[in-house]
């Protein structure tokens, strides 16, 4: 077999010899070096059994297949076939099979042995895709326990390969260099509010201008690319996209040579995988979409970020494959140094569901029996097994169920998978996979029955994807019913069915307890909705619903039956609400009153929440609490504190609540007598000895002593204290005397009064004898008669 003179076929000597002696090994190789075409031809030449390469994109397989095939000069589906979702053309001579990442995995986890594969190739490892690390970890997993003969080559275009050789047994490295021409830089960053694709128009007009041959542009995605396509109307050059939504004639069309100039806006799909001939110049709009949870959907989504760059580096490489080229990055050059070292693995960052279930498959629920080049993260990993037990698909303890088992084969999202299982045996294979196939692809109406009218007559791309997709689907499962999309969106997303809240305004409230609002025109009007798709904007109240249908509760209840609950409540809302609750997650259902619940605790909440002024607190009741909060100050335990946090957190051994039931009822409990029941015994029996309801004075009148202060306060008029020269004492603190004027006003405040009679007295006389000449002001007040009286009439 004569293969083409790539750099790559200088060392297939050396992969084959390295596969022989270890049974695993590395290649490093740059892009377009030719190791994704001639190893897999040079390793089924050199021994027996199939070869699969795995690839991490369904274009890239069916480009290598067709690359491989041609080189032989054969179809695709002789020696060299490829399957992808949807797709597979092999036969009984195929020595060669290019397969996605995704579809491996599920042949293994329904094979391990892999019967007839010799060679297993994983191409492009350093893109760190999540399938691909979930699969080398398997195929790691099958050679230590069932194939010790299985061959693992694992291919990268980057040199940071020590890690990858280690988690194959310290396997050899074999390195191909590329040719390669220089690539001069330019770097173009956007104006002032300039967008992306005005941006990389731009940068590409420039490099026409600048040179010849074709201009490769990477952009983040298919809109990305429709809008550049839009800017760039030139009637000399072809403008062709290419991306993985793209028909399979439109993706060939884009990677086939032409007589014309041409222009391919690709996403990351060119960076490595894939061969662009006759490119000269590489515009790079420096973003990419990565894997990251899509919470509008709540399915795996995709988010714009800047590129690595390791990244910018294959892409710039690009230019330099054929000849001397260019390169125009669309950022700002003192910007290229904060750029990533490398791209970020997806199992750090994406929803982890589908890997939650294919371990759970694997019998290794937490993933700790795998060999890892990163391990998923824990609460990643969490939040996708509790997913899985939400759907049936394993029980309480992770192990997979055959449910779990039928939804994997079905590779789709584990959400979908249990949507079209379900959605097929109540509504129809039809119908269930007409609407799974608009949830994984999204909508562009707010209806879904109205968006699914519209793509059932497009005639788009798009709806002929959507199509393709329905016929996939309704094949891999039957069932027949009335159809109801409604039910397998709800199937689907069971936490986002949602009624309408009371009040003008359309919003909804989900089972999952967030709110959401239908935006004018949605052309939707119905008491409940099952929700496909909302997003939330910053500074927003509620969401906004992007995509649903209009529900009821039978169907609700129906869909989502591990949502249902009913619970008594009893419960403080601003007084006792006792009620029998029927509800669907956080929505309400029905609820009816409890005559016969114990109320206590609510009451309880009630005190905690209002204070103890819920109770009735007469004088009496006031004047204990005062006087036993005072000895606690004083004398400590065993007087206890009476303050409202220390009484609330122990009111369980104070307060009888009796018959009371609701919060008009408190007001009626006489807090004075309850708190008799803390009165220490025996020490009880001292209380008016301790602390005084009142004290005599010398005039012979007893007078109330006010406890409400860290000291007991006595106020006294001045005249029925002559005589008394030692300050009162109380549970040994000194009395402070409110010393009053013949009219009850304050005229001195003392804690001393012998000190008082003989350097305050003499001022309060002389400043209010005058005012009540009627009231004895002796000289010495301390041998004066005390008295509560005016002197003698004449």
């Amino acid at each position: 077999m004569k293969l083409p003179d790539l750099p790559v076929r200088s060392v297939l000597p050396d992969v084959v010899a390295a596969l022989d002696a270890h049974g695993a090994a590395v290649l490093v190789a740059p892009p377009g070096t030719g190791k994704t075409t001639l190893v897999p031809l040079a390793l089924a030449e050199a021994g027996d059994g199939r070869v699969v390469v795995a690839e991490p994109r369904r274009l890239a397989a069916r480009a290598a297949a067709a690359r491989m095939a041609a080189i032989l000069g054969e179809p695709v589906g002789e020696t060299v076939g490829y399957a992808v979702r949807g797709d597979r053309k092999v036969s009984a001579r195929t020595r060669i099979e290019v397969v996605t990442s995704g579809l491996l995995v599920r042949r293994v986890q329904g094979d391990p042995e892999l019967p007839g594969v010799s060679t297993v190739l994983l191409d492009e490892c350093h893109e760190r895709h999540l399938d691909a690390d979930l699969l080398l970890a398997l195929l790691l997993d099958v050679r230590a326990g069932l194939r010790e003969d299985l061959r693992l080559l694992a291919t990268s275009a980057t040199v940071a390969s020590g890690r990858l050789a280690a988690l194959l047994g310290d396997a050899p490295v074999v390195t191909a260099s590329a040719r390669t021409y220089p690539v001069t830089f330019s770097y173009v960053p956007p104006a002032r509010g300039e967008r992306v694709e005005a941006t990389v128009a731009r940068a590409t007009r420039t490099a026409l201008s600048e040179g010849d041959g074709d201009v490769l542009a990477f952009l983040p995605g298919a809109g990305e690319i429709a809008r550049t396509a839009g800017l760039l109307r030139l009637s000399d050059v072809d403008v062709l996209p290419l991306h993985g939504r793209l028909s399979a004639a439109h993706q060939d069309d884009a990677l086939r040579p032409r007589d014309r100039r041409r222009v391919v806006l690709a996403t990351a799909v060119a960076e490595s995988s894939l061969t662009v001939p006759g490119v000269r110049a590489v515009v790079d709009s420096g973003l990419a979409r990565v894997p990251r949870v899509d919470h509008r959907r709540g399915l795996p989504g995709l988010a714009t970020v800047r590129v690595s760059a390791a990244v910018a580096t294959q892409r710039s490489g690009r230019a330099g494959r054929e000849a001397p080229g260019r390169a125009y990055r669309c950022w700002a050059e003192h910007e290229q140094a904060t750029l990533p070292a490398y791209p970020e693995p997806e199992i750090r960052t994406a929803e982890l569901a589908r890997l939650a279930l294919e371990l759970a498959c694997w019998s290794t629920p937490d993933g700790s029996g795998l060999a890892w080049w990163d391990p998923p993260g824990e609460g990643a990993l969490a939040a996708g097994r509790a997913l899985l037990a939400t759907l049936g698909a394993t029980d309480a303890s992770g192990t997979v169920t055959p449910r779990g088992r039928r939804m994997a084969e079905l590779g789709l999202h584990p959400r979908l998978a249990r949507a079209l299982l379900d959605g097929a045996a109540e509504t129809g294979a039809r119908n269930a996979a007409e609407v799974v196939a608009l949830l994984d692809a999204g909508g562009t109406l707010t209806d879904v029955e109205a968006e699914l009218r519209r793509l059932r007559s497009a005639g788009d791309d798009g709806a002929r994807r959507w199509k393709r997709e329905v016929q996939r689907l309704a094949k891999l499962v039957a069932g027949a019913g009335k159809p109801d999309p409604a039910l397998v969106v709800a199937l689907a997303h069971p936490e986002r069915l949602a009624r309408r809240r009371p009040g003008g305004a359309p919003v909804y409230l989900m089972a999952g307890g967030t709110a959401a609002e239908l935006p004018p025109g949605s052309g939707l009007d119905a008491e409940w909705l099952a929700i496909a798709e909302a997003t939330r904007d910053p500074g927003r109240a509620h969401g906004t619903i992007r995509l649903a249908a209009a529900a009821d509760e039978r169907l609700a209840t129906r869909a989502a039956p591990a949502l249902l609950s009913e619970v008594d409540e009893v419960a403080w809302d601003g007084d006792v609400v006792a009620r029998r609750v029927r509800r669907l997650g956080a929505i309400t259902l029905a609820e009816k009153p409890l005559k016969d619940a114990d109320v206590r605790d609510a009451l309880v909440t009630g005190l905690r929440e209002n204070g103890l002024g819920l109770l009735k607190w007469s004088e009496t009741g006031t004047r204990l609490r005062e006087r036993m909060a005072f000895l606690h100050r004083a004398l400590g335990e065993p007087w206890p504190p009476m303050d409202d946090a220390t009484l609330l957190s122990k009111v369980d051994s104070w307060l009888d609540l009796g018959h009371a039931r609701r919060k008009a009822d408190l007001a009626a409990i006489d807090a004075g007598t309850a708190l008799k029941a803390l009165l220490p015994w025996p020490d009880a029996a001292r209380l008016d000895e301790l602390a005084p309801d009142r004290l005599e004075v010398p005039s012979g009148s007893r007078i109330r002593v006010d406890y409400r202060g860290d000291r007991p306060v006595l106020a006294v008029k001045l005249q029925e204290t002559f005589g008394w020269t030692e300050t009162p004492v109380i549970a040994g603190v000194s009395v402070v005397l409110h010393l009053l004027s013949p009219a009850g006003r304050p005229a001195a405040i003392t804690g001393d009064l012998g000190s008082f009679w003989t350097s305050g007295y003499p001022a309060v006389r002389a400043d209010l004898r005058g005012r009540y000449p009627k009231h004895p002001w002796p000289e010495d007040p301390a041998t004066a008669v005390p008295t509560r009286h005016t002197r003698r009439r004449a």
